[in-house]
């Protein structure tokens, strides 16, 4: 797997700092307020309840760091490495009312994050004797992309466009509107500038056949078949990225990426994968330090 890019520390704040007030409310952990004296302090580990991917360390530290800068967060592992059932993730020591107020954050950031990345892997796995790479989409939980898109890097898979903004994506209906496939092109490419890619979705091979002679940087070819796509990839003959996508699941990407594609979008990444089971268990310290 390829360096895993940095999580700005400033996005990895915010998020954290928004699920720790919609979980505190407006009087805190009166729960652990209650029962917990104030001096007392704790260890504790995080734990994997079953084998997984580790993606989303920085977003678990960050809640206790928030929570109480004197909690100390040690990571025994690191984003992207495969975690077996009963491994320790991380290691956390310091004041429990800090540990148990932010243990439900981190869990969520951390299991839900894990969960894509160990499900990204999967469908790498399936695919690794072809050159075909597995890639994302939109398909996000709103306000957490980045950290979804960051998951599916330490899953091994990649990132398509981040949002509207950073590459054109001509679809069914932008075709539809625009007058078909050439005028849809042509307006693309007098709109945007040179440094930005231009995909356009296609259907059927006619249609790649025009997406041919008018050109662009990417063709998303939609729900074809093995037979069609390998038909597909012989047209294209290299002239540009092809990327299949539509209903891909783990019994049939390795017929689909057999067939020479380049890249598979797989919405199922980031909107079906299920949250790692893993669990924080504490234990008291003998005293204070």
């Amino acid at each position: 797997m390829s360096e895993l890019p940095a999580l700005p520390a400033q996005t990895v704040e915010s998020a954290v700092r928004a699920a720790l007030l919609e979980d505190l409310g407006r009087a805190g952990d009166i729960t652990t307020q209650a029962t917990i004296p104030a001096s007392a302090r704790a260890t504790a580990v995080i734990a994997a309840r079953e084998a997984g991917v580790v993606a989303g360390l920085a977003l678990a530290k960050e809640a206790f760091r928030q929570t109480d800068p004197a909690v100390s967060f040690i990571p025994c592992l690191e984003d992207g490495a495969r975690a077996t059932a009963g491994a320790v993730i991380a290691r956390i020591e310091g004041p429990a009312r800090g540990i148990l107020s932010a243990e439900r954050v981190a869990l969520n950031f951390l299991g839900r994050l894990s969960g894509v990345a160990t499900l990204t892997s999967r469908y790498v796995e399936k695919i690794s004797h072809t050159r075909a790479k597995v890639c994302d989409t939109r398909k996000t939980t709103p306000l957490l992309r980045a950290f979804e898109k960051y998951a599916v890097r330490c899953g091994g898979g990649a990132n398509h466009r981040f949002g509207l903004d950073d590459a054109v994506l001509i679809k069914d209906n932008h075709i539809a509107v625009a007058g078909g496939v050439t005028a849809a092109l042509r307006a693309a490419k007098a709109f945007v500038g040179h440094l930005v890619k231009i995909e356009i979705e296609v259907d059927t091979l006619d249609q790649l056949r025009e997406v041919l002679s008018a050109g662009a940087d990417v063709v998303l070819l939609d729900n074809m078949p093995p037979e069609k796509l390998r038909e597909a990839v012989g047209l294209i003959g290299g002239r540009m990225v092809a990327e299949a996508s539509g209903g891909v699941t783990l019994d049939t990407i390795a017929a689909i990426a057999e067939t020479g594609v380049d890249l598979i979008s797989i919405g199922a990444l980031t909107h079906s994968a299920r949250v790692l089971d893993l669990g924080l268990d504490i234990e008291m310290d003998s005293g204070p330090r």
